[in-house]
């Protein structure tokens, strides 16, 4: 973490003074260093700490980067099955800094980077696969109209606009001819599987590093990073989460590709698959592949919009270079999931 610009700001003291009862003005703000695209602060309040989490300043899209959704859906969630920190405030007056905010409790814990957990015992790596199946198990067993969500996104249909939104963003932004990648469009497109009216809160980016975990426990102490969460299929989720067993074991988004899961004490995918069936009293998914399939799609088309943004000058260029060599070998194991 690093100091930031924003502190000194005479008009985010006076706000936080007013809404946060242990803060009397004088405040410090530490950038997190990881990148999320919505930057985080920790917030020093004298001896109380906060996560200030806010709108990047500047021209964006409309529906982008919506911290305030972020905001309405943990607030929705305290006290639910699912981990989540405090909300606490929201400023909407884009005047105190420049953009929209909100404050959250600082949720101290670890957080897990490379998905075959070499810091952790090898008896125990079982525990921390299980946690995060029932945690997201958990998640998509939320009643979201109870919760006050059932206007959160749309229900159903959802695989056949996320195709057709995809799609639509890839091509606008491909750079190249990636025949893998054609041949899955054209595959998931023909593949299609009829709407069987499954909708739950879904987080769109579930995965080991976007959950803190109690100190030397596999136990979850909060599910961070809600900025892609919508209404839509939980098999979504489930999936994004368990290509992380497909993706290979080096680069940029680490994985377990070729790697002995039974030697390291890890779950195979059916294990896994089972678990959560088990604690959403469902069935056995019966189009694995498509959903597979389609999530090593959808990071592909999200990696090729950041690859263009980083040629168009709009993003980290060294960075986002990397991650457009991940579009063909995404695409290529999308191809490889369907049987």
């Amino acid at each position: 973490m690093s100091n930031d610009p924003m502190n000194n700001n005479n008009a985010l003291a006076s706000w936080l003074q007013s809404h946060l009862p242990d803060c009397d003005g004088r405040y410090q703000l530490e950038k997190f260093a990881s990148g999320q695209s919505n930057p985080s602060y920790l917030l020093n309040c004298g001896e109380q700490q906060y996560v200030l989490r806010r709108k990047p300043p500047g021209q964006l899209l409309a529906s982008a980067h919506a911290v305030d959704r972020e905001y309405r859906l943990i607030k929705a969630l305290q006290g639910s099955a699912v981990p989540v920190p405090t909300a606490l405030a929201l400023c909407e007056d884009d005047g105190v800094i420049g953009s929209m905010f909100y404050i959250m409790s600082y949720e101290a814990g670890d957080v897990h980077w490379d998905p075959a957990l070499p810091a952790i015992e090898t008896g125990q790596r079982r525990a921390y696969y299980q946690s995060l199946i029932h945690t997201l198990a958990s998640l998509h067993n939320v009643d979201y109209v109870f919760a006050g969500l059932q206007d959160f996104g749309r229900p159903g249909n959802y695989f056949a606009r996320q195709l057709s939104r995809w799609t639509k963003q890839y091509q606008a932004s491909a750079t190249q001819t990636i025949t893998a990648m054609d041949q899955l469009i054209d595959w998931l497109q023909a593949n299609l599987p009829d709407d069987d009216a499954q909708s739950s809160i879904i987080h769109g980016d579930y995965r080991l590093d976007n959950v803190m975990f109690f100190h030397n426990s596999p136990d979850v102490r909060a599910v961070l990073d809600w900025e892609l969460a919508t209404l839509g299929h939980p098999m979504a989720d489930l999936a994004y989460y368990l290509m992380a067993l497909r993706l290979p074991g080096e680069g940029e988004i680490k994985g377990l590709q070729g790697l002995d899961l039974s030697a390291l004490g890890i779950p195979e995918e059916a294990e896994l698959i089972d678990l959560y069936c088990q604690a959403r009293q469902i069935k056995s998914p019966a189009n694995w592949d498509f959903y597979m399939a389609f999530s090593f799609f959808r990071l592909a088309a999200i990696l090729q919009g950041v690859y263009k943004r980083g040629l168009d000058g709009n993003a980290s260029s060294a960075r986002a270079i990397r991650m457009g060599e991940l579009v063909k070998p995404l695409a290529e194991l999308g191809l490889a999931s369907i049987k």
